[in-house]
């Protein structure tokens, strides 16, 4: 046996034989098909020998069982007993992509109803057998036109099938049948569905292609047509009941078989994967064409399912940052400490932490500020103008623990604080309102009516993680406070800015010693604002998840969708698989086909989605939501968008690959 090396390296069996083999061999084949509890045989132990080069006319009438030999004969379908050899190899031991091998290289299909592709042009349905034989684009194009060329349908090659006659169409057929060069045309009822002039032109073609050297195999009922052929082989009732040569038997015999087209059959990997994906992308966007509407639709869902995920993520994404500036804004490295056991609910003043107390814990290595605080609200008067803010005493070190620069002026010293200086230092609001557009430095206010001299602006922080106003404040001195504000000597919080965020657990653990010692009992409780910003960014990334998982179930129900009308579009093209599967379309060249409509469509919805997301995430901010645009968000939303086409592709398109190409061929 002689073959070729198939995509997998396996070995093909080829159309090339020994001299004086039968090209086409039958050996008391029988095929029966299940009716109810009885059996029908379609065959009964035909044997039948075609030698290369023949003319042989199969005839009979409706039901005799020559459309099942022709289908067994083009490996369309398998004999339930007997043997069926093509160049001498026994097909029973093939599998689906071996019989689309040697149906892609043996075999050129002529058929009554034509089956060409309506979607393609002329040129474009005589290529179709060339590009499941591996033939390059540029080749295949230019054979199929000269094809076309010479059975006089060159001024109709961009022509689709709906624009042509059916003398036409079917030497569009005869011109696929032709386009690997097989030496075996197989031509069922080729006038069945012509005039009686354009039959005669199909014949007289077919007689042509047999002086040339093919073999051609002619299904037929008519008497005239079968008087062609060389020879006639009569059915009756799924057995032969005549074999008889013609007339025509005694003309010149045929010339030496046609060679081959030069296909690329036997290239693996890459060399071949290449161009088929190529095609099945082209081939995708051509039925996308076709069904446009349906396309839209389809297209939809994706293109809301990914513009969704990159817009909520741009939003989550902005409110993450935003938190996260307003929780900066407090500072990272900072141990808060409180007066009150922790879990006890206090109400009122508690006059547990003392000055004295963050004087002790000034000793502790590694800290970077220590701020004793004392807070109130109380009314400021500047001229006619009162304002009710909160009045924070404190030391020098409060900016430095808080991270605050100043805008301008100065903030009060330590010698301020042991002077009992009255000096303040203003929040931007509370500038604002007191002094409108002037210069509140070196003005004087009135607090519990003791004028005190303002000496610096604080920079604007805004709002804080809960969404206080930073700037409504005013500062003085923490002795100041004591005295001529608050009234009583005790301190609502320290605040400790640790050096190294490294170190403070180590610092926790001395501030909790430090204070023990010195109260004799814990009456304190340190916060931790690290494991805050923790908690905050923790939250926030699981609303930032929520809104992701939201918009990726939009995601799966288009996935759905795809898979939906990929399944609804292989009903629709069964046909057109019975085609594909005749002229040598494999199982993976089917899977690839449908696999990459679907991920063509998510693609491009998916591409179409991210720009539409992106373009509202943009919206958003110019209508001031807080939004944050990053590469990840998109590629990962095409990537789903991607991975959905993979995933609910496949399903479909491996329904489409394990049709049986008789089934499919007789789909109406």
């Amino acid at each position: 046996m002689i073959g070729e090396a198939g995509l997998d390296g396996r070995h093909f069996p080829s159309p090339v034989q020994p001299p004086g083999t039968p090209i086409v061999e039958l050996v008391d084949v029988s095929r029966l098909y299940p009716n109810g509890e009885t059996v029908v045989w379609a065959l009964d132990r035909v044997s039948l020998s075609i030698m290369p080069g023949e003319f042989v006319a199969i005839m009979g009438q409706s039901g005799s069982g020559k459309s099942t030999l022709m289908n067994i004969v083009g490996c369309l379908d398998r004999p339930s007993s007997g043997q069926y050899r093509v160049a001498g190899v026994d097909v029973a031991g093939l599998d689906p992509d071996a019989l689309a091998h040697l149906r892609c290289a043996s075999f050129g299909f002529v058929f009554q109803r034509y089956n060409l592709l309506p979607s393609l042009t002329a040129a474009e349905n005589v290529e179709i057998p060339a590009i499941y034989a591996g033939l390059p684009r540029e080749r295949r194009v230019s054979r199929s036109h000269a094809l076309l060329a010479r059975l006089g349908l060159a001024e109709r090659a961009e022509h689709r099938p709906s624009q042509l006659s059916g003398g036409q169409q079917q030497r569009v057929s005869i011109a696929r049948a032709l386009m690997n060069a097989a030496p075996v045309i197989l031509a069922d009822e080729p006038t069945g569905a012509l005039d009686s002039r354009s039959g005669e032109e199909v014949l007289a073609l077919l007689t042509e292609l047999n002086a040339e050297g093919h073999t051609v195999i002619l299904i037929t009922h008519d008497a005239e047509v079968a008087a062609h052929a060389r020879r006639i082989v009569r059915f009756q009732d799924g057995h032969i009941v005549s074999d008889e040569p013609t007339p025509r038997a005694a003309l010149p015999p045929p010339s030496a078989p046609p060679k081959p087209a030069g296909h690329l059959q036997g290239r693996g990997g890459l060399a071949r994967f290449v161009p088929d994906l190529a095609e099945a992308v082209r081939m995708a966007f051509a039925s996308m064409y076709a069904n446009l509407f349906r396309t839209v639709l389809t297209l939809l869902g994706i293109v809301i399912g990914v513009a969704s995920v990159i817009t909520m993520l741009a939003v989550g994404d902005g409110g993450k940052q935003q938190v996260m500036e307003r929780i900066a804004q407090i500072g990272t490295n900072l141990l808060i400490v409180r007066p009150g056991a922790a879990g006890i609910r206090t109400s009122g003043d508690n006059a547990t932490l003392l000055p004295e107390d963050a004087d002790a814990l000034r000793a502790i290595p590694g800290l970077g500020a220590v701020a004793p605080e004392r807070t109130g609200r109380y009314t400021m008067r500047f001229g006619s103008e009162d304002y009710f803010t909160q009045i924070t005493g404190t030391t020098a070190d409060y900016l430095a623990a808080r991270d605050w620069p100043m805008e301008r002026g100065v903030m009060f010293s330590a010698d301020d604080v042991k002077a009992y200086a009255p000096v303040l230092v203003l929040g931007q609001t509370v500038a604002r309102n007191l002094f409108g557009e002037d210069d509140p430095i070196g003005r004087y206010v009135l607090v519990k009516n003791v004028p005190y001299q303002v000496i610096g602006i604080l920079g604007a922080r805004g709002a804080n993680a809960f969404g206080q106003d930073q700037d409504d404040v005013a500062l003085v001195p923490l002795s100041t406070g004591f005295v001529r504000v608050f009234g009583r000597r005790f301190v609502n919080s320290v605040t400790l800015k640790v050096d190294d965020a490294a170190n403070i657990p180590a610092v926790e653990r001395e501030i909790t010693r430090i204070l023990t010692e010195r109260h004799q009992t814990e009456d304190f409780q340190v916060r931790n604002t690290a494991q805050f910003l923790e908690t905050a960014v923790a939250t926030q990334e699981t609303l930032t998840l929520v809104l992701g998982c939201v918009a990726a179930i939009s995601l799966i129900v288009a996935g759905i969708g795809v898979m939906n009308i990929m399944l609804v579009s292989v009903t629709e093209r069964t046909r057109e698989i019975g085609i594909r599967m005749a002229t040598g379309a494999r199982m993976s060249n089917i899977m690839l086909q449908f696999n990459t409509e679907a991920l063509v469509v998510c693609g491009v919805g998916g591409a179409v989605g991210v720009v539409l997301g992106l373009g509202a995430a943009v919206a958003l901010g110019a209508l001031g939501v807080n939004i944050v645009l990053s590469l990840l968000p998109p590629l990962l939303a095409f990537g789903c968008a991607f991975l959905t086409g993979l995933i609910f592709g496949y399903l479909p398109a491996r329904k489409a690959a394990g049709m049986d190409p008789v089934v499919a061929l007789a789909y109406e």
